[in-house]
């Protein structure tokens, strides 16, 4: 739709005079101060006033402009991609998904950059570190953590020991975030190459991932729901797509050889029943 444009022609005095005002000086009362002049000039600035607002809120047929569209929600993650057109890691129930696990982190190339997404059961944080030994301490990390203000924001962190230091230096662009059913779930790109610090790693080399996931209190991260947050058992490259299942503390427990031993067992004592 193309809005109304109200034209004015100017001639040698400026703006030509409206239909209204030559009306008054046809009257014989155009002089300054006289009540047609006033009267004539009141009925121009109305006549002006209703073309404007008409032209800046209503299109060629009349109908009020509609409003400015909301702006676009967050796209949900899609796990069918996994494992054909980009990396994924998923921790907990067997067969959960991006809002089912308890832990979810995917990723892809895109040109220049690694683009993540990451997604986990908690109102606070969520985060993914790049380490070169499996342990805490020394390592680049990304994380999103659900403000006070409902926003969920990318922050860049350095373990230093077993406690994160947020890092004034973000590599993280075209940041997106949402909180919705007590999930935390972000999406970000960084450049693959940086130039060369402690903090940050190039991408392009493979890292053991370091998933960790809890609580925030004013927008600030505390510790992690779990003791021992889980990490990947090899060394992850960007450049090879896996979708990796890790099973969490209770499935591993039900899913630990003795534990189906114990059940075979008992079945088996069940059946066959007491001499």
């Amino acid at each position: 739709m193309k809005s109304r444009t109200i034209r004015f022609d100017v001639g040698r005095w400026g703006v030509a005079a409206s239909p209204t005002d030559e009306g008054a000086l046809r009257t014989g009362h155009g002089e300054h101060g006289d009540p047609g002049h006033q009267e004539a000039h009141k009925d121009s600035y109305s006549t002006f006033t209703s073309e404007f607002l008409e032209s800046r809120y209503l299109s060629d047929d009349g109908y009020p402009f509609p409003t400015a569209p909301p702006v676009d929600p967050f796209a949900k993650i899609k796990v069918s991609d996994c494992g054909v057109t980009k990396g994924c890691i998923r921790y907990g129930k067997p067969g959960c998904d991006a809002e089912t696990c308890d832990y979810f982190l995917s990723y892809r190339r895109i040109g220049t950059d690694v683009e993540y997404e990451m997604s986990a059961d908690t109102d606070g944080w969520v985060a993914v570190g790049f380490s070169s030994d499996k342990k805490m301490g020394g390592d680049d990390v990304m994380g999103c953590v659900h403000d006070d203000n409902g926003r969920v924001r990318i922050h860049h962190f350095y373990n230093v020991g077993q406690w994160a230091k947020e890092i004034k230096r973000n590599p993280a662009r075209d940041e997106e975030g949402v909180f919705e059913n007590n999930r935390v779930t972000c999406r970000f790109k960084r450049p693959l190459y940086v130039p060369r610090e402690e903090t940050l790693v190039d991408l392009h080399l493979s890292w053991y991932y370091l998933f960790a996931w809890g609580p925030a209190i004013q927008g600030s991260i505390t510790r992690h729901d779990i003791d021992s947050p889980p990490v990947s058992d090899h060394m992850i490259s960007i450049y090879k797509y896996e979708d990796i299942f890790m099973p969490s503390t209770a499935y591993q427990t039900f899913n630990s050889p003795l534990c189906l031993l114990l059940i075979v067992a008992l079945t088996f004592y069940l059946l066959m029943g007491t001499p």
